[in-house]
């Protein structure tokens, strides 16, 4: 007896043992995908065959397919959510084609390659690496002109009023232009790119992991991520530019990296070269590297971050490429700064490339100092696995909201927007009123927009400490928390109060419908708390409270972000204090030993929320104990090396898979061996070309004379042959089609005995979508099963074997 698994309504697979039983199942069911990367995708109906001609091709079907699909499991329940829940559209997910393509049309072309054709290619990976450096610097300098001058006009109208003791007034406009600006950002992400919202990191990670989410890369993304990270940071949210600044760098590469377009006329046949996965994959790092450098104006931390935290796959030639592009944002940076400081941008023109120079201060440390950051960095393990807790919970709260449609997620903007106004208005009032420094070079109180002495509601010749940190930028807040200038201007209660308004902020903001960095939210607590920190450890510590205050941040980035390398570079290039090196690596290393003990990174966190399939890159330990045959799924769909037309088409109508075995049988060979795999976007152009023979054949080069290599090129997104564009005629369901030369002659293979977890390890670092499970014996058919992303997920591993976890192995 044969056994089938078919899927049902509700997600479980039933066994049946017969294809009459198959083919009732098919009949009833509009959604059959069996244990594809194509996750929950239904049927779109355009297969209108009745159940007689249904029954026809499974008849044909049965004796080949029925025979590949021992072993199966019985009973198998999915539990993994296969969703973007937040930011996005209900989307099918799928995976990218990262594998090198074996097959006759491909080495042929490759063959066919000539010296200058090669030369060609590996210039415009370094044009590409150029333009996407240019882009990405304009972009980032752009952002910061408009939010300064932006944000810069609502604090200067704000202060003017409070300064002619109009201070409701002051509040209206203060609050009414915040949720304004809110209420454009949101609307933005609303309507024209939901995927814009949040961070972007999560996404470019999981693109770069292998995932091709919904529109995450889209050039409407990269609009609202540009546009609605300007109006989100001018409203003064407690949150920063620098993801959304990553998501802009990998969707202008990911732009630049279409190869062309066939819509507008722009088909350079140098542009062909990139019409693949594993290209737009190294393009899509720079970018990400380049949209930190652009955020941080940190080149080498750029690098080191696309390394450490978004690349899957690394090599030297990326690394190369990689360093050049965000060489090129530096330049752009500094040749922008350079012009902006002739005072031709507004309100923007002061710094240069170092953001927060801490440099003047002394860095001389003893073994209380070493003791006191000890401490620090511990706590700020803890705090740092809190805030990822509830950032958890409050996103995954939000989502429900966001659910409900462009209204809902407007109204959340607006109502976190109005209570972050009331935080930040309301709350210095509490503050105390210091007199002004004797000694300073800086004029107090403050007459500037960014000033370090905020006047408020003090008296002449005071200063309101709160004011300083909440009337102002989240970057020149930063500033004044990091200045070795700045000694004892701040009392205690002040950073007590100010911490806490902005741990807290930072948490309820992310989620919301606006494009939001969580880099900006964790370097103001983190300084505000090492500020504390400082203060209550004086008795032992000389080192100064403005360096304190970076080792706070540090720390609080280590208990957050999980990161350590990228973190510690960004921070010496931001800062330009080498001296302090020391003691930040040990701040990092710390607080993200304390906070592993407790949870995951944020980012992967919020990979989990959004039901991104993403591979980590160690297997879990329960995985060592199952084969690659107890979690392969059928009915297995596979096709002969020279297939009828009919068969074809029936199976794409019919399935969700992306890849199918193709078996050469007699009398092309003495017995049944696999051929390799052959991808439905392929068998797509293939069917439109109508290369099809009445006898069972092998093609031969005149009937691939006209289909080209570059039609099997990756298409833009959405933009690939669909089978509505199909045009088969009756009389062509009979027809023969030989699918050898676009068929992966050299598919990844591994033993049904191999363990999960190996096979798992290989799976990621070859960055496959598919991979073919094949029998120990040779006297069997020789392929058992397609392993895909899908199968690797613990969720769904742990679905399949739930009390497998709580056994102890060894």
């Amino acid at each position: 007896m044969v056994l089938f698994l078919v899927k049902n309504g509700t997600g479980f697979e039933v066994p049946v043992t017969s294809s009459d039983e198959v083919t009732e199942k098919m009949e009833k069911e509009e959604n059959v995908n069996h244990g594809d990367d194509v996750l929950d995708i239904e049927n779109d109906g355009s297969f209108d065959g009745n159940g007689e001609e249904i029954r026809r091709y499974w008849s044909q079907f049965s004796e080949r397919n029925m025979t590949y699909e021992e072993p199966l499991l019985v009973k198998r329940i999915n539990t993994t959510s296969q969703i973007a829940i937040v930011g996005s559209n209900l989307c099918p997910i799928e995976s990218l084609d990262y594998e090198i393509f074996d097959s006759e049309i491909f080495n042929q072309d490759w063959r066919s390659r000539k010296k200058v054709q090669i030369f060609q290619y590996v210039v415009l990976k370094w044009v590409f690496a150029l333009l996407i450096g240019l882009g990405t610097g304009l972009v980032g300098l752009f952002n910061n002109v408009a939010v300064e001058n932006i944000a810069g006009f609502k604090l200067l109208l704000t202060t003017s009023l409070m300064s002619k003791q109009r201070y409701f007034e002051a509040f209206l406009v203060y609050a009414g232009l915040n949720m304004s600006l809110a209420a454009a950002a949101a609307a933005l992400c609303a309507f024209i790119a939901p995927s814009a919202a949040g961070s972007g990191i999560p996404e470019v990670k999981a693109y770069l992991n292998g995932i091709d989410a919904h529109s995450i890369l889209a050039p409407s993304t990269l609009f609202v991520k540009i546009f609605g990270s300007i109006f989100g940071v001018s409203a003064g949210f407690v949150l920063g530019k620098e993801g959304p600044m990553v998501h802009t760098g990998a969707c202008i590469a990911s732009i630049l990296g279409q190869g062309g377009s066939k819509k507008y006329g722009l088909t350079w046949s140098w542009l062909r070269y990139f019409k693949n996965d594993r290209d737009r994959r190294d393009m899509i790092t720079c970018g990400a590297a380049a949209g930190v450098a652009a955020a941080f104006r940190s080149p080498v931390g750029g690098v080191l971050f696309a390394l450490e935290e978004a690349a899957s796959w690394w090599r030297s030639a990326l690394l190369w490429r990689a360093f050049f592009t965000t060489a090129v944002v530096a330049i752009v940076l500094r040749g922008g700064i350079q012009f902006c400081s002739t005072g031709k941008c507004g309100l923007f023109g002061e710094g240069g490339l170092i953001l927060y120079d801490v440099s003047s201060a002394k860095v001389t440390y003893s073994g209380g100092d070493i003791l006191a950051v000890i401490v620090l960095a511990t706590i700020a393990g803890i705090l740092g696995s809190i805030y990822n807790f509830l950032v958890d919970k409050v996103v995954r709260s939000y989502s429900i909201i966001n659910e409900k449609g462009p209204f809902f997620k407007i109204s959340l903007v607006i109502t976190v927007s109005l209570l972050t106004s009331c935080c930040y208005y309301f709350l210095p009032w509490i503050g105390n009123c210091i007199p002004c420094p004797i000694e300073g070079t800086v004029a107090c109180p403050s007459i500037d927009e960014s000033g370090e002495y905020k006047i408020f509601q003090c008296p002449p010749g005071h200063y309101n400490d709160l004011a300083s940190l909440f009337l102002n930028t989240n970057d020149d807040a930063i500033r004044n928390l990091f200045s070795p200038k700045i000694n004892k201007e701040f009392h205690i209660s002040s950073l007590f109060i100010f911490f806490a308004a902005v741990y807290f902020l930072g948490i309820i903001t992310y989620g919301i419908a606006v494009p939001s960095g969580l880099f900006i939210p964790v370097i103001l607590a983190g300084a505000a708390y090492g500020r504390v920190i400082s203060r209550l450890f004086e008795p032992i510590t000389k080192l100064d409270r403005g360096l304190f205050s970076l080792l706070g941040a540090a720390s609080f980035l280590g208990g957050t972000m999980r990161m350590t390398v990228s973190i510690c570079v960004i921070l010496l290039e931001l800062t330009n204090d080498l001296l302090l090196l020391p003691l930040v690596m040990v701040a990092l290393l710390i607080s993200k030993s304390v906070a592993d003990i407790f949870n995951k990174g944020v980012y992967d966190q919020i990979l989990k929320i959004k039901g991104l399939p993403y591979l980590e890159a160690h297997a879990e330990a329960y995985m060592r104990n199952i084969a690659t045959r107890d979690v392969v799924s059928g009915p297995l769909m596979s096709f002969s090396g020279i297939e009828t037309v009919g068969n074809i088409l029936h199976v794409l109508n019919t399935t969700g898979h992306n890849g199918f075995p193709v078996i050469d049988e007699p009398p092309f060979t003495d017995s049944p061996e696999l051929c390799g795999l052959v991808l439905r976007s392929y068998l797509l152009v293939l069917l439109k070309a109508k290369n099809f023979t009445r006898e069972r054949v092998f093609a031969n080069a005149s009937i691939l004379e006209n289909i080209s290599v570059l039609d099997f090129g990756k298409a833009g997104s959405g933009k690939g042959v669909k089978l509505e564009d199909l045009d088969i005629e009756d009389e062509d369901l009979n027809m023969y089609v030989d699918l050898h030369p676009i068929t992966n002659t050299s598919p990844y293979t591994v033993v049904e005995t191999m363990s999960l977890a190996k096979a798992a390890i290989i799976f990621r670092q070859q960055g496959l979508r598919h991979m073919c499970v094949v029998p120990k014996s040779q006297e069997r058919p020789p392929i058992v099963g397609i392993l895909t992303r899908h199968d690797f997920m613990p969720e769904h591993v742990l679905g399949l074997y739930p009390d497998i976890k709580h056994h102890k192995w060894h």
